[in-house]
């Protein structure tokens, strides 16, 4: 079984800047491609950016250019560093890993994910 946890969401005024974390514990790691998802009340989650294993990067378009993923694989963390913040990216942010895919892709859909984290709330303000 994997579990993950997210950590470092919280408030923040517009313009400004936040980085989430995530570590990965449990089975095997390798090979798994990670993402990050949002979701709003009444909404899909959506997808934010993934990197997979060999580290290719995909991003929402939305946040290209704000948004940066990384991952630290010794440490079996990822990352996420928001910068620009705007009131639109406001939502919980999960945590997501694939154990399915292989060493290159990057899921968009959610069902390209296995496991998932509880959660961390995001709130931008103005």
């Amino acid at each position: 079984q994997v579990q993950l946890v997210e950590s470092g969401g919280g408030l923040v005024q517009a313009g400004g800047s936040l980085r989430l974390s995530c570590v990965v514990s449990g089975s095997t790691f390798t090979g798994y491609a990670l993402g990050w998802f949002r979701q709003t009340p009444g909404k899909e989650r959506e997808f934010v950016v993934g990197i997979s294993w060999s580290g290719n990067t995909r991003y929402l378009d939305s946040v290209k250019g704000r948004f940066t993923i990384s991952r630290d694989n010794t440490k079996r963390m990822v990352y996420l560093r928001m910068n620009s913040l705007k009131q639109e990216d406001t939502a919980v942010y999960y945590c997501a890993a694939g154990s399915s895919t292989d060493w290159y892709s990057v899921p968009r859909d959610p069902r390209g994910y296995d496991y998932w984290g509880q959660g961390t709330q995001v709130t931008v303000s103005s």
